[in-house]
C-alpha cells in the first residue's frame, strides 16, 4: 500500500503538468467549420484605438473579440512592407518582396489559404473588398505576378481562379476595350458560369452558387457614398459559401482604411472605420449564432504613422496627428472570435497565420 502511495505522488506533478499541457491556449479544444478572416489595410493600433473612443467604447466590435495579439510586416526585402507583399505573407504565409503579389523572389507561386482550403479541405472559397477585386490585397488570394499594378495578367488569373464568391468594384479592366491584349475576362467568368452582378441590390438578390461582384467601374467610393456596401457584401458572401456542406473560407477587406491614412485625412478615416466596424459586428454576430466560425482580424501594415495625441472618451472625439503619408514597420493589432482562436495571441509573424489556419482546417493538431 505504502508503495502504490509512493507511486501516486511520484506521479502527482506529471498528471498537473499534462492537465496544464490540455489547457495551454497553443492547443484548440474545436476547430472550426469555416474561417472569416479580415483585414483592415493600413489599420493599426492608433485607428483601431479612434475606433474605439469614436465607438463610445460599449459600441465598438473590437471590444467582442476575447483574444488579441499583434503581427510583425516587414517583407522579404523592406523593414515597411507595401500592401502586395503584405497581403501575400498573410495569405500565403511566405514573406515577398515588396510589390510582388504571391510570387517568391526565385519565382516560386504560392497559394492562398483560400486557394488550399478549397482543393484540400473542399471548402467554399472568396472575397469581398472595398477596393478593385484586383488591388494588392484581394489579388493575393488568388494571383502570382512580380509587380502588382499588372492588371491585365491579374484579372486573367482571376476570371480563372477557383472561387465561389468575388465581390469588390472595377467592371473597366475586364472589359476588353480597356485592356493592352484585347482579352475580355468577363466572358471568361460568364463561360464558367458565375453570375455577374454589377450593383448592390442586383448582387444582394442573387441565388447562385457562384457569384462575382463587379459594383462599381473602377474603385468603389468612400464609405459616406457607398453606403453599406462592405456589411451586405460579406453577408451575401457568407450566406453564398454556407451552403458548402464542407464549409468555408472567406476573405473580407476594409480597403480604404489605408488610402484615409495615405491621405491623413482623419473624417476619411472615421467613415471607414465606421463602416468597417458595422461589419464585423455582423460577422460576429454570425459567428456568435453559428457556434463554429473563427473570425481573425488583423492587417496588412500600419499607414500614416497616426498619433492619438488628445481626445475626448465623453464626447467620442479624438485628436489626431500624422507623421507620414506612407507605410510604417511597426506592428499591427490581432483579435480573434471562435474555435481555435486563442491561437492567434501573442507576437506573431504576418507568415504565421496561413500555418496556423490550414493546421485549424485539416485538424491534425500533433
Amino acid at each position: 500500500m505504502k508503495k502504490i502511495i509512493v507511486l501516486l505522488l511520484c506521479l502527482l506533478p506529471l498528471l498537473v503538468t499534462a492537465q496544464r499541457a490540455k489547457k495551454t491556449p497553443n492547443a484548440p479544444s474545436s476547430y472550426p467549420r469555416n474561417v472569416i478572416f479580415i483585414v483592415g489595410d493600413g489599420m493599426g493600433t492608433a485607428q483601431v484605438y479612434s475606433s474605439i473612443v469614436a465607438q463610445r467604447d460599449h459600441r465598438s466590435a473590437f471590444l467582442r473579440f476575447p483574444f488579441s495579439g499583434f503581427s510583425r510586416t516587414y517583407s522579404f526585402n523592406r523593414y515597411t512592407t507595401d500592401s502586395g507583399a503584405g497581403g501575400s505573407a498573410l495569405m500565403t504565409g511566405h514573406k515577398v518582396e515588396n510589390y510582388h503579389i504571391a510570387k517568391g523572389p526565385d519565382g516560386t507561386d504560392y497559394n492562398s489559404f483560400l486557394v488550399d482550403a478549397k482543393y484540400l479541405f473542399g471548402k467554399a472559397a472568396g472575397f469581398v473588398v472595398t477596393s478593385s477585386v484586383l488591388d494588392a490585397t484581394p489579388a493575393s488570394t488568388y494571383a502570382h505576378v512580380t509587380n502588382r499594378k499588372l492588371f491585365d495578367s491579374i484579372s486573367m488569373q482571376m476570371a480563372q481562379c477557383p472561387f465561389d464568391v468575388m465581390i469588390g468594384g472595377d467592371i473597366n479592366h475586364f472589359l476588353p476595350e480597356n485592356r493592352k491584349d484585347g482579352l475580355a475576362p468577363l466572358d471568361t467568368l460568364r463561360s464558367r458560369g458565375y453570375d455577374m452582378v454589377f450593383n448592390v441590390m442586383d448582387m444582394s438578390q442573387s441565388h447562385s452558387r457562384k457569384i462575382c461582384g463587379l459594383l462599381t467601374p473602377d474603385n468603389p467610393p468612400k464609405a459616406m457614398e457607398r453606403g453599406r456596401m462592405l456589411t451586405i457584401g460579406a453577408l451575401k458572401a457568407i450566406e453564398t459559401l454556407n451552403r458548402c456542406d464542407n464549409g468555408f473560407v472567406l476573405m473580407i477587406e476594409g480597403s480604404q482604411i489605408d488610402w484615409a491614412c495615405h491621405n491623413n485625412d482623419s473624417l476619411y478615416l472615421v467613415g471607414e472605420m465606421a463602416d468597417f466596424e458595422d461589419m464585423l459586428n455582423a460577422v460576429l454576430d454570425f459567428a456568435e449564432r453559428d457556434g463554429q466560425t473563427l473570425v481573425v482580424v488583423t492587417a496588412d501594415h500600419e499607414t500614416g504613422g497616426l498619433t492619438l495625441k488628445n481626445g475626448s472618451i465623453e464626447q467620442g472625439v479624438n485628436n489626431p496627428s500624422w507623421s507620414t503619408g506612407g507605410h510604417t514597420g511597426v506592428m499591427v493589432p490581432v483579435f480573434s472570435y471562435g474555435p481555435g482562436a486563442s491561437l492567434f495571441s501573442g507576437v506573431m509573424q504576418n507568415t504565421d497565420f496561413y500555418n496556423k489556419l490550414m493546421l485549424l482546417m485539416g485538424a491534425k493538431w500533433n
